[in-house]
């Protein structure tokens, strides 16, 4: 074979070389991916912010652009994320929430101030009087109040926001000092027990106390929502704890006990003289029987003795035994004359005497 008939050389073909990529740049497109990724959720997150799940006992308050636009009950709430929609959870129409009213209560500092007062170092008029109510009577009761409350309207509630609670605090305390000034100390709790049986009055004021407080503070809370500042809230009912200050307690207990100690002296000496008025009459009574025994007694011996005497004075009036004196002479003084040492007789009609010696005993 020629040269020219030989094939030709083959061209090298071309080599592709993998472009060398910079760390930096590796570590950028991972980061703008990232960002990416966390950009896209963050996005559906706020997106979905506002839906959520109300529960039974909630309701939720949606404001569009700060304006009022709707409650939603329990079930599945669909709003807008903020700013364009708010979300406000609140309680239910028929959930009662409690609160303990604490401004009716005795303040720490009187608390303290209690205990290292004397007659020496008196404290001042405002830690004295701190958690204390007059009533009518000018008597001194503290009254432990936990309300239990309804929202009725969610706007008012919610415009009204932190300064609900500190309102109704304070409209509780109104109440009560209005209700205590207007009552006494028998109508509010039992101070004097001896008093409970005898006044009926004062037992049904005590029971209608809870009604009247609520009433109360409902008529003060319709007073604000007619003037454009209610709170949204209604009281449905209130615990009312009553209690008197620990030196008006230990001034009643000592009376009560005085009470209780003259009452019971009283019963005893009561006791003592019926006991001493029975035997005097059980002593009475037997003296009147033994007297009426001893005066038969001797009557029917009077009579057994006067017996004999007694026939011999009708015999000798009726003159039915004309023998009798004989027999009674006979019978009797042969008893005599034998009892007789000596018997001297005398025949009125001889004027001899004959002596008769008289027979030894």
């Amino acid at each position: 074979m020629s040269d020219h008939d030989s094939p030709a050389n083959p061209e090298p073909a071309a080599v592709e070389r993998p472009v060398n990529k910079s760390p930096w740049l590796q570590a950028s497109r991972l980061a703008f991916i990232g960002l990416y990724v966390v950009t896209v959720f963050a996005a559906l997150s706020w997106a979905i912010s506002n839906v959520r799940q109300i529960d039974p006992q909630n309701r939720a308050v949606v404001f569009r652009m700060g304006a009022l636009d709707r409650v939603q009950n329990a079930g599945l709430l669909v709003a807008w994320p903020q700013p364009f929609e708010q979300v406000v959870l609140l309680p239910s129409a028929d959930r009662v929430i409690e609160r303990h009213v604490e401004t009716l209560l005795r303040s720490s500092t009187a608390l303290a101030a209690d205990k290292v007062a004397s007659f020496a170092t008196p404290m001042s008029d405002a830690l004295a009087g701190s958690g204390f109510l007059l009533t009518g009577d000018a008597g001194v009761v503290q009254l432990d109040v936990t309300v239990y409350y309804k929202v009725i309207d969610p706007r008012a509630f919610v415009l009204q926001g932190a300064h609900v609670l500190p309102a109704l605090d304070r409209l509780v305390t109104r109440s009560a000092v209005a209700l205590t000034a207007a009552r006494d100390l028998d109508t509010i709790l039992v101070a004097r027990p001896e008093l409970v049986g005898a006044d009926s009055q004062s037992a049904e004021r005590r029971e209608r106390l809870r009604g009247d407080l609520v009433q109360g503070i409902n008529l003060r809370l319709n007073e604000l929502t007619a003037t454009g500042a209610g709170v949204g809230i209604e009281v449905a009912r209130v615990d009312v704890q009553s209690s008197l200050p620990t030196a008006a307690v230990n001034a009643f207990n000592a009376v009560l006990t005085a009470s209780q100690q003259a009452d019971q002296a009283v019963a005893n000496a009561r006791t003592d003289a019926e006991k001493l008025n029975q035997t005097a009459n059980q002593q009475a009574d037997r003296t009147v029987q033994v007297a009426h025994a001893q005066g038969s007694e001797r009557l029917a011996k009077a009579q057994t003795d006067t017996a004999t005497v007694t026939g011999l004075a009708q015999s000798i009036q009726n003159r039915s035994d004309p023998g009798l004196m004989q027999r009674i002479y006979r019978e009797r003084v042969p008893k005599i004359l034998g009892q007789a040492g000596s018997v001297t007789t005398v025949n009125p009609k001889d004027d001899s005497r004959l002596i008769i010696q008289g027979a030894d005993k």
